[in-house]
């Protein structure tokens, strides 16, 4: 998937400024002399294009490691020389090409001068998607299964063997009690009575959060310490979320794919992480490390990832580091993993999914339903406005009030959240790669058969234009999930299907600094092009005439560099992209 929000940056700052290239955030806070953590996108980000003709999740994660890992080593080394010379610390990505550092103004001003640079985004806190009440009605547990297990009928897959074996599911959270009764029997580092956390467990918390208000920075303020070297969980969120996906408990099993095993990273210190820590996370996902953080091998990444957290402005969230969220999740699924992500709780008005990573074209986006296949009040509704794309979310929904799963200390509780609905989906993935092996690293036909058998459910409202009644719609996207369906349609269909590109414009390069290429493989007709700003008002447009797999150039370099919102409107189809535009 191509990185929209880095084509948008290039159309934004075409002078010389270098606060152009800094963020608002930081240039406010610089300003009163702070010093600041902030993320260097670099110009050159690493071409993916070729990796969507490669069939098996193993050979596109190594082709598309390799391709990262080739562009950050050949780009990186002025700037962390730089930085080196001026005694700031400098931490690499290569899943976004991108370096993290510490410093003032002034360091942020010479570094947005240098040629490699891009942009400078902020580091800031991101929060947990907190579980929340909700007064819908509430109807007896079932006897073995929990009801969101009942109602999206992962027991009937699990009737016909399918119960996630030989599928490793990936999360991303305040940390897993990995010994916990009802988690260390499917934790993949738990294997023959022995644990090893090499390859299975990652802790992206290097220090205590800020935002949690300590008055030491002593790590024993956290219950876990920092970087732990086993897996720990300093919050019960991740426990939680981890429970449904692959939890055991004999007497009322919890867990949607209790045959899977798990692996998992900490990217929130008690519920607060930053954009950094969540990259950090995703960029081991892509190839998981030993403990030391060495020889990463993308032959150990999990099928499917799940996020159930948020990152809503007033934590601190804004355009300028969305583009890192939207790369790193861009560049995963290119790798062939299905990623996961909750809605958010800022529901019911329209236009409520409106946070990384919910918001992106290339996340699985799930509301919450409950127990009478309603939304929930609390679940975050579409369509996306903050970009302006009027991207249609959630892609679905799932069962998220009153689930039941385990907590640290061997106990169960009963949450609500968007953040507990995720969990039954990524469960399901696990369930349909073990009826269906084949389709491992196939993201497309994966996505497809849980929208597709997805039980059909229509809202009174309309946003944005938008009817409830029909169907995706900004309530239920493609409704609530079947998975039992989504498997018998798998087991239907013996082969995969050849990507065809269809509404999946192809953009370069990215970030750019004069003109950008698209090529999209659609009708004939004509093509509306038109190019939003980060609040959402259109700034440009053109209109060309579209043939199949023709290549048309723009050349936009008169508007500022930043990012954007490129939508490609086509008949009745829009295609809604993030686009960074850098200065020279």
């Amino acid at each position: 998937m191509i990185t929209w929000f880095l084509l948008f940056l290039s159309f934004m700052f075409p002078n010389h400024d270098p606060d152009e290239r800094i963020a608002a955030s930081l240039l406010s806070s610089g300003a009163e002399g702070q010093s600041l953590s902030f993320v260097i996108i670099l110009k050159d980000q690493a071409d993916l294009q070729g990796v969507r003709s490669i069939h098996g999740k193993e050979a596109k994660a190594q082709k598309v490691f390799s391709l990262l890992q080739e562009k950050a080593q050949a780009t990186q080394g002025p700037v962390i020389r730089f930085l080196e010379q001026e005694g700031a610390m400098a931490q690499s990505f290569y899943l976004v090409n991108a370096i993290r550092s510490y410093g003032d103004l002034d360091l942020m001003r010479r570094l947005a001068s240098l040629p490699q640079v891009a942009y400078l985004a902020a580091d800031s806190p991101v929060q947990v998607s907190e579980v929340v009440e909700d007064n819908g009605p509430v109807l007896r547990e079932f006897q073995s299964v929990t009801w969101g297990i009942a109602r999206i009928q992962a027991d009937s897959v699990w009737a016909m063997g399918y119960t996630g074996q030989g599928v490793v599911i990936g999360g991303q959270d305040t940390g897993y009690e990995w010994d916990n009764p009802y988690l260390i029997h499917t934790y993949r580092g738990w294997q023959n009575g022995a644990a090893d956390h090499n390859y299975n467990w990652h802790d992206a918390i290097h220090e205590l959060n800020p935002q949690n208000g300590d008055t030491t920075s002593n790590p024993l303020n956290n219950p876990c310490g920092l970087d732990v070297d086993a897996p720990c969980d300093d919050h019960n969120h991740g426990t939680h979320t981890m429970g449904t996906m692959a939890g055991i408990d004999s007497s009322n099993q919890i867990g949607v794919a209790p045959g899977a095993t798990w692996i998992g990273c900490r990217n929130m210190e008690r519920g607060w992480g930053t954009p950094s820590t969540y990259i950090e996370c995703f960029e081991w996902f892509l190839a998981p490390t030993d403990l030391d953080g060495l020889n990463p091998d993308p032959a150990m990444a999990p099928h499917v990832i799940n996020n159930s957290w948020s990152c809503p402005e007033v934590e601190g969230c804004d355009p300028s580091n969305f583009a890192l969220m939207e790369m790193a999740v861009n560049n995963l699924r290119a790798a062939g993993t299905v990623v996961v992500v909750s809605a958010g709780n800022s529901g019911s008005g329209c236009g409520s999914v409106s946070t990384p990573s919910a918001i992106f074209e290339s996340s699985f986006t799930v509301g919450a339903s409950n127990q009478v296949d309603t939304i929930a009040g609390f679940s975050s509704r579409g369509p996306v406005t903050v970009d302006g794309s009027l991207r249609m979310k959630p892609n679905v929904v799932a069962p998220g009030v009153g689930v039941r799963s385990c907590i640290r200390g061997g106990g169960f509780a009963s949450w609500a959240g968007t953040s507990m609905a995720g969990p039954h989906v990524a469960g399901s993935v696990a369930l349909i790669l073990s009826a269906r092996p084949d389709l491992a690293g196939e993201v497309d036909a994966i996505e497809d058969l849980l929208e597709s058998t997805a039980r059909v459910l229509l809202s009174p409202d309309t946003c944005s234009g938008f009817p409830g009644t029909m169907v995706p719609n900004q309530a239920y996207g493609w409704g609530r999930i079947n998975v039992f369906e989504a498997v018998k349609k798998a087991l239907e269909n013996s082969s995969v299907d050849e990507p065809d590109g269809l509404g999946k414009p192809q953009i370069w390069p990215n970030p750019f600094q004069n003109d950008l290429h698209i090529r999209w493989a659609d009708q004939e007709g004509p093509a509306n092009l038109i190019l939003y700003d980060a609040i959402g008002q259109p700034v440009w447009r053109q209109e060309v005439w579209s043939v199949p797999q023709s290549q048309i150039t723009l050349s936009p370099t008169h508007l500022p560099s930043g990012f954007y919102t490129l939508v490609i409107r086509v008949g009745d189809r829009s295609y809604p992209c993030t686009v960074l535009h850098s200065a020279h």
